[in-house]
């Protein structure tokens, strides 16, 4: 390679990356636990889903407790189901019955108003296995939490007016950085691929264990990186698309363009002021298409015109990966006289935008292949963590030499001083947050929030202020190993979620969650005695 095409590639790889990369390790230490969303979940609340997956969910009687506190008549109900849940969000519109008076004032919490005014439409989250509506923010959990960090939608909340949210516009421009970093630095060691890919010394000084670290997990890691990457401002930044389609081809009517791609369900049907005398059962419907799609999940479940004769139930479902990698099934129901209008089963027809769009959120979210694959990307995601830090620590010994002016090596100091303290502090805030919502004897938004971003904060300049990159290397991994062995111990004395006891009753959510724990906090522990072994060894040779 010559040395121009060198430098540029060099350049590249290291500004792009310099400015991402407390960014992008959020991303990545986020993700790669939310890949465990739903154990996370079970291990929160103490419910299994996995022991108690079988017991079905009854919206017939969803559907009759709404009724006692709602007139349903004309209104238009929306379930959205996540896999290996036994939960579902619910919304539920306004009446379009003009004869159905609707409060003008603000409902109780958890109701919000409704766009054409006063009205008294509602979105709650509602627990089967409980039997128990909540809000979303009483309903939060770190699952939920993580998930949505994992994206910086946190900083949605940020008043910075861009036309889009600000959290999500700065996590695809993140990610669009990152692939760059990720090309220049493969065509950066392209040449020496193969030599520099066997070559780690483990048992070296420490600015070789970081370059070949740097190095072996970037390369191992690459093919994993670039889809996260790639899938990533896909599914964040797609607006970018979006934008020019819908105001060329749909004169800038997005929601007409998204129902035709098949991402929404706009259907309206005309309301008949025409009430029907029967009593509305939707598990049957429901069983009947269990019995067809079997190993299908319903994702979306739609009620429109609640109670008249235009009533509509429309039923959204998603294949099993191992039978169809992708795919979805809808049917519609026309309610007033059973009839089955229309049917697309999940497993026999998949049209280009499924086959696009499932691989796409099948390769973001590893969710096609159970255990296996989710350990598997979340080993991935937290080498991408190993490779940023690394590259931080060379990026700042590389220019820490007596020929750089001294004002420009205190600023790379400071910088790599600020980024370390915020990324490496993420794994004791990550469990000490986890211990909390476990003790509190009530969770919700705030709360989770407050826990961990002032923690976080106060860690964070903790180390800033100390300025030892080695103590902040450290004591974070020995804080991070502590806390997370008290995970377990936690779960089992405040839920009665002892590992023999969830290892008995088959609940495997909860249990993996309390393994993986363990290990990480092992790994910790191990990182730690090493680094104190050779600093140890260090202070010696200097004597």
């Amino acid at each position: 390679m010559n040395i121009r095409n060198y430098n540029i590639y060099f350049n590249t790889h290291t500004i792009s990356g310099i400015i991402i990369c407390a960014l992008l390790y959020v991303i990545f230490f986020a993700g790669s636990f939310s890949f465990f969303k739903h154990e996370i979940r079970a291990w929160q609340h103490g419910v299994s889903y996995e022991a108690n997956k079988e017991v079905g969910k009854d919206f017939d009687f969803l559907l009759d407790s709404l009724r006692q506190t709602h007139n349903l008549q004309g209104r238009d109900i929306t379930f959205y189901l996540q896999p290996h849940s036994l939960g579902a969000s619910v919304n539920m519109g306004v009446s379009k019955d003009t004869t159905v008076s609707k409060p003008q004032q603000a409902g109780p919490e958890g109701k919000r108003r409704g766009r054409r005014g006063g009205g008294d439409n509602a979105f709650f989250y509602y627990d089967f296995h409980q039997a128990k509506a909540s809000t979303y923010t009483e309903s939060y959990d770190m699952g939920e939490f993580l998930y949505r960090l994992h994206f910086l939608a946190q900083l949605n909340q940020v008043p910075i007016r861009i036309g889009m949210p600000f959290g999500y516009t700065l996590a695809g421009l993140v990610s669009f950085l990152f692939l760059f970093a990720l090309i220049t630095g493969l065509l950066l060691h392209w040449d020496k691929i193969v030599s520099n890919f066997f070559i780690f010394r483990p048992w070296s000084k420490w600015k070789t264990v970081w370059t070949d670290m740097h190095t072996a997990l970037g390369v191992i890691g690459f093919p994993f990186q670039f889809i996260f990457a790639l899938t990533g401002i896909i599914l964040i930044v797609n607006w970018v698309l979006v934008k020019p389609l819908s105001n060329y081809l749909y004169d800038g009517k997005q929601e007409e363009l998204y129902q035709d791609l098949g991402f929404s369900d706009g259907t309206t049907y005309d309301y008949l002021y025409k009430p029907i005398d029967q009593d509305f059962s939707m598990q049957s419907y429901l069983t009947e298409l269990e019995q067809k799609w079997e190993g299908a999940e319903f994702s979306r479940i739609f009620i429109k015109n609640y109670g008249d004769e235009s009533m509509h139930l429309i039923v959204h479902a998603k294949p099993n990966p191992k039978l169809n990698f992708s795919g979805e099934g809808k049917a519609i129901y026309r309610i007033h006289d059973k009839a089955l209008i229309y049917e697309k089963d999940p497993h026999t027809a998949s049209s280009y935008k499924d086959k696009v769009s499932s691989i796409i959120y099948h390769l973001h979210f590893g969710d096609f292949g159970g255990y296996p694959v989710k350990i598997t990307f979340f080993i991935l995601g937290i080498m991408g963590c190993i490779v940023i830090i690394s590259g931080i620590l060379i990026w700042l010994v590389a220019r820490d030499k007596k020929n750089v002016p001294k004002r420009k090596r205190i600023f790379n100091f400071w910088a790599s001083n600020v980024f370390l303290a915020i990324c490496l502090t993420m794994l004791p805030v990550t469990a000490l947050t986890f211990i909390a919502v476990k003790v509190s004897p009530e969770v919700n938004q705030d709360f989770i929030y407050s826990v961990y971003f002032y923690s976080w904060l106060a860690l964070s300049v903790f180390y800033i202020i100390r300025r030892n990159l080695r103590a902040t290397n450290k004591e974070t991994l020995l804080l991070g190993a502590i806390l997370g062995l008290c995970i377990p111990i936690v779960n089992g004395l405040y839920g009665g979620n002892w590992i023999w006891k969830t290892f008995v009753a088959g609940e495997t959510d909860i249990l993996f969650f309390d393994l993986l724990w363990i290990v990480i906090a092992a790994v910790a522990l191990i990182a730690f005695v090493k680094i104190r072994r050779d600093g140890t060894k260090q202070k010696i040779g200097n004597r």
